[in-house]
This record gives C-alpha cells, sequence and structure tokens, in this order.
C-alpha cells in the first residue's frame, strides 16, 4: 500500500476515453499495434513456410511459424520420418491462417507435395540420399513415399540379394536414391540397391584381386537358374555352369543344390574387367574315368540307364559320368534304319556289349544287338534256296518288294517274279506295306545280306497249260478290259490276259471294238517265255470268210470236173484201145519175123 501511495496520479488522464475503451497511455493504439505485429511472422494463405516442432505425441505435432497462434498437425504425416523430435525443423503448409475456432490451419503433406517435385529433381541430380517410407506391395516391387510422391521401388532395387519375402519391407523406413524419372507422367523410381553397391564393389575388386585359378572357397547359393548356380562369395559372386555341377548328367540343378546351401567351389576362370566368376562343382571330386575298372574291356557286358536319347542312338550311363552310345545301327541286325526312340526310351535300365573302348578320348560305343546271335551266321541252313517263308512287307520299289522274314534278314521279291499271269506295273497293285506275304527263296547272296526272293514260284507256272490251250488258231471268248494307245487288253479265261493291236480290234461291221465288250478273239502268236499273247477279232470274221470263200471255190471246181470228166475219159478210153491194136498189131509183126 505504501509503494502504491508513492504514485502519483497520472494528471491528464482521460476518464471519459477509458470508459469508452479507448486507449489510456500515451502510446497511441497504432502504434501499439504495430509493436505487437512486430513480433509476429508475415505470412499468407497457400503458402509454405518453415516451422518448428515444440511439442508431439502419439497422434499430433505442435508446429510454431511464429504465428501469433501454433499449428496442430497428424503425427500420421511425418511416419516417413520415424526420428522425428522436438526442436526439429519441417516444412508446413499454411491452409488458413484461423478457422472459425481462431485456429492455424497447417499440413506438412501438402508442403512437401508443393516442393517434392523440385526437390526429387534435386535429388537426383546430385545424387543425394534420401529417406522414404515403403506404403505398400505392388506388382514388380514396392511403393515408396518420397517427399509425398508416390516413387517405385523395383524388386530388384532392394537389395544385392534377391528378395524372396517383399512384404517385410512394408511400413519400413530407408535410404534410398532417385535413379529415373519420367517428366512427362511424373513418375519416379527409386534404388536402395544402388547405396550400397559402391560399397560392394570395392569389396568386389578386393576379393577379384585375391583370385587364383584352382582356387577353393566357400560360398552360399544365391539363386538357381536353368543354366546354372550363382553363389555368392562373399560380396562378390560366380557361377556354376550346370555341366559343372556333376560329372553326370544334370537336367535340373536344383537337383544337385538348394537355395542358400553353403558348399565349397573351385575357381575355373575369372575376367577382372566384367567382374564374371566361372565356378565349378564336380571339379572337386576325381573325374569318373579314371576310377573306371581298369580290367574293362572291348567285348564284355555292361549295364547301365539310358539318359538322353537322339534320332541317331542312346546315351547310356554306365557309372555317374561314364557314358557310352548305343548308335541304332547297333541296335538290331536288320537293315532298316529307324529312330532310336523306336527300342528305348530315357531311364530304361539295359545291358549292352562294350564296342570301343577310348581311355584317353573318355569315349566309348555301346551295341545291344550283339547280345542276340547274327541271322546272317547260318542264312544257308535257315533259309536255303527253295525253303518257304512268310515275310512281311517293308517296303515298294518300282522294280519289286523288299521284305522281312525276320529282324536282321531281308530279301527282295522282284517285280516279275510276283505273278504268273497278271502284269504288274508297281508292286503296291500286288500288296501293301506292313501285310504278310508268302515268299520261296531263289538265291543267297550273303556277302551284301540279302536274299532273292520269289512269290509266284509257291504255285505251278500256269502257262505250261496254257500253252496247250491257247495254241496258235484257236478261237477263244475275251472281254476288252483296258484301251491303250497301241492297242487293247484283253481278259481271257483262266485269268490270263492278252493283247490285240487296233487294226486287230475293227468288227465285221468295220466299227471299232470298245471297253468292256465281250467279243471272240483268235490266237496270232504264243510266247510262254516271254508270256505274251497276241490276239485279233478282225482275223476271226477274216478267216471264215476266207475259208467260206475257198471252200465255195473248191466246190464250184469239183463241179467243173465232173462235167468234164465223160469226154475225158471217151478220149482216154479211144485213145487207149488205138495204141492197144497198134501195139497188138506190131506185137504180131514182130513175132511173125521171129
Amino acid at each position: 500500500m505504501e509503494n502504491l501511495k508513492n504514485i502519483a496520479p497520472i494528471e491528464d488522464f482521460n476518464w471519459d476515453a477509458y470508459e469508452n475503451g479507448d486507449a489510456v497511455t500515451s502510446v497511441s493504439k497504432e502504434d501499439l499495434e504495430k509493436a505487437y505485429d512486430s513480433t509476429l511472422n508475415k505470412v499468407n494463405d497457400r503458402e509454405v513456410v518453415d516451422g518448428t516442432v515444440i511439442a508431439m505425441n502419439k497422434r499430433e505435432v505442435v508446429v510454431n511459424i511464429g504465428y501469433k497462434s501454433d499449428g496442430i498437425i497428424p503425427l500420421s504425416e511425418f511416419r516417413y520420418n520415424p526420428d522425428l523430435k522436438v526442436g526439429d525443423t519441417v516444412e508446413v503448409y499454411i491452409e488458413n491462417q484461423e478457422d472459425k475456432k481462431g485456429q492455424l490451419i497447417l499440413s506438412h503433406k501438402k508442403a512437401r507435395a508443393t516442393r517434392s517435385w523440385d526437390r526429387v529433381n534435386a535429388a537426383l541430380e546430385n545424387e543425394e540420399i534420401i529417406k522414404g517410407y515403403i506404403k505398400c506391395r505392388t506388382k514388380g516391387g514396392m511403393i515408396v513415399d518420397v517427399f509425398g510422391i508416390e516413387a517405385f521401388l523395383p524388386g530388384s532395387q532392394i537389395d544385392v540379394k534377391p528378395i524372396r519375402d517383399y512384404d517385410v519391407f512394408v511400413g519400413k523406413t530407408m535410404e534410398f536414391k532417385v535413379v529415373k524419372i519420367n517428366q512427362e507422367f511424373k513418375n519416379v523410381v527409386v534404388s536402395h540397391k544402388a547405396l550400397i553397391e559402391a560399397e560392394l564393389e570395392q569389396q568386389k575388386k578386393e576379393i577379384i584381386s585375391k583370385l587364383e585359378k584352382g582356387q577353393v572357397l566357400e560360398g552360399t547359393v544365391k539363386n538357381i537358374t536353368s543354366y546354372g548356380v550363382f553363389i555368392d562369395l562373399g560380396g562378390v559372386d560366380g557361377l556354376i555352369h550346370i555341366t559343372d555341377l556333376s560329372w553326370g548328367r544334370v537336367s535340373d540343378p536344383r537337383e544337385v543344390v538348394s537355395l542358400d546351401q553353403k558348399l565349397n567351389v573351385v575357381i575355373l576362370d575369372f575376367d577382372d574387367e566384367k567382374k564374371r566368376i566361372a565356378l565349378g562343382l564336380k571339379q572337386l571330386t576325381p573325374h569318373p574315368w579314371d576310377a573306371l575298372d581298369p580290367n574293362l574291356k572291348v567285348g564284355d557286358h555292361v549295364k547301365g540307364k539310358v539318359v538322353v536319347m537322339a534320332d541317331y542312338g542312346a546315351f547310356i550311363e554306365i557309372a555317374p559320368g561314364v557314358e557310352g552310345l548305343i548308335h541304332v545301327s547297333e541296335m538290331s541286325w536288320s537293315q532298316h534304319l529307324r529312330s532310336a526312340q523306336d527300342f528305348m526310351k530315357v531311364g530304361d535300365e539295359v545291358e549292352a556289349v562294350i564296342l570301343t573302348l577310348d581311355r584317353e578320348e573318355r569315349k566309348m560305343s555301346l551295341g545291344i544287338k550283339q547280345l542276340k546271335a547274327d541271322p546272317w551266321e547260318t542264312i544257308e541252313e535257315k533259309y536255303p534256296v527253295g525253303s518257304k517263308h512268310v515275310a512281311k512287307v517293308r517296303n515298294f520299289t518300282n522294280f519289286g518288294v523288299f521284305v522281312e522274314i525276320e529282324e536282321g534278314v531281308d530279301g527282295l521279291i522282284h517285280i516279275s517274279d510276283l505273278s504268273w499271269t497278271k502284269k504288274i506295273k508297281h508292286p503296291s497293285e500286288f500288296t501293301q506295306i506292313g501285310a504278310e506275304i508268302e515268299v520261296q527263296v531263289l538265291e543267297i547272296d550273303k556277302e551284301n545280306r540279302r536274299l532273292s526272293l520269289g512269290h509266284k514260284q509257291l504255285e505251278e507256272n500256269p502257262w505250261d497249260v496254257f500253252e496247250t490251250v491257247f495254241t496258235v488258231g484257236s478261237i477263244h471268248e475275251g472281254t476288252i478290259i483296258e484301251l491303250l494307245d497301241k492297242g487293247a487288253v484283253v481278259s481271257l479265261p483262266y485269268g490270263v490276259e492278252g493283247f490285240a493291236t487296233p487294226k486287230h480290234l475293227v468288227k465285221e461291221d468295220g466299227s471299232q471294238a470298245q471297253l468292256d465288250e465281250k467279243l471272240q478273239f483268235k490266237v496270232i502268236e504264243f510266247n510262254k517265255e516271254a508270256k505274251r499273247i497276241i490276239l485279233s477279232h478282225s482275223r476271226v470274221f477274216e478267216d471264215a470268210a476266207k475259208a467260206e470263200e475257198k471252200a465255195e471255190k473248191k466246190a464250184a471246181k469239183k463241179t467243173s470236173k465232173k462235167e468234164e470228166a465223160p469226154m475225158i475219159q471217151n478220149q482216154a478210153a479211144s485213145t487207149t484201145l488205138g495204141d492197144i491194136d497198134a501195139l497188138a498189131a506190131l506185137k504180131e509183126q514182130l513175132e511173125g519175123k521171129k
């Protein structure tokens, strides 16, 4: 109270103004407003400014931008930055300086989006390392929130090692480098792998500098492909080609190794420039050919498994890494080369005979037909000349039929030995491929492994009989079965065929004989050796007419002789009597002289 007593009243205090709410100090209201405004930042709506985090909880962040009130921003807008703390400077977007409640409305998300495109371009240009929040998975990779922009992180750019589970990265904040921007479509591609590649590159150089051919290292199976296996040697990758996994044949590398498996490998080769390292696994074990039984020789029987099939043969694995080829020609004694698939298939267990063995070249040829006796060794005993058999038609040629009596025993039936009577232009008219046909062995050619066979020889030669039936001049009924330029083929009795030229096909009325017409034909030529009968229809009526004419002439001649006979006889008689009288007189005269 004493202090208050010492305070002197303001002499010129305007009580009326005080009551009316006006300023009561010596400083004007305008000056006071100016002094207050000078302590505040000048801000505008839809502007991006920097603010300071002054408080935060599990849901909200309080940001001071130097304005008369602070702004509150949801913490979810800062999830890309889990290290946010009080005192950090953040960029905010002023949506409204004062809402209905007088609250300053700020947005960190919109501020980032406003500045993000400029910042992401700058990050690409300056190769800046930035942070991003992995929001979710997408096809081929992940979606990352970078400066408020949704950027694409390819699966191959997450890590230097192949990623098998993408979901473990969702919700994580990681460092990235911007590797590509499509300005037209506003697409951004980021990479985490690029951050560690530089460090790995240095590690690779150090590892490669210490590499030596033949060196054995421990590695981890990183990836398995159809052509080989990639091994992580501790920062640098090497490839074991599928052919270097095992001495035996491998169709799928997974048969030998599995993912993440640790194993020892040997360095076969490497390229300093391209950083390629060729590794081997089978080279750590001796070659199977070196361990092959030294007593194994040509002629021995071996058992194995068919591992590869080709048209020309089959590869048989008689031990892991030791294979022999059975050529298709060594699968059967038959001369008909077929596909090897006709005899066996992959996976079959077979027994074979060693034909050749080259340990230096590591090659072996095998055969399975040698397990059976060669039928040509005893061909004369089993198929002597004159013996009869049933064969299978294998193939046709213009001159005959190739048949197989048994596997490995082939023969040829000449087209002329198919039938005694039919004139066959092509064997397909007589039989068909795959059909059975009876044959008789005519000749054996052991050197060329071929039999000369006949089919018609199984029957008697009907031409011996035809020779007595179709004698020259005999007449038979025949049917024209084929018309040719040079004449017609005529079917005669007993299944035999004859031939007539056009001039012998003229009928009695002058017309030409037609197809399927049945007429009388005269045999004008018969050739048993050539099996040829030449016929004529014209001769039938021509010869008949000539015979009739001749008969008429003969009859007329006989008639004329009968009429002249008495005169001749009288003359003869008179002459004879006169001669007799003269002779008698002469006789008497001679006798009287005596």
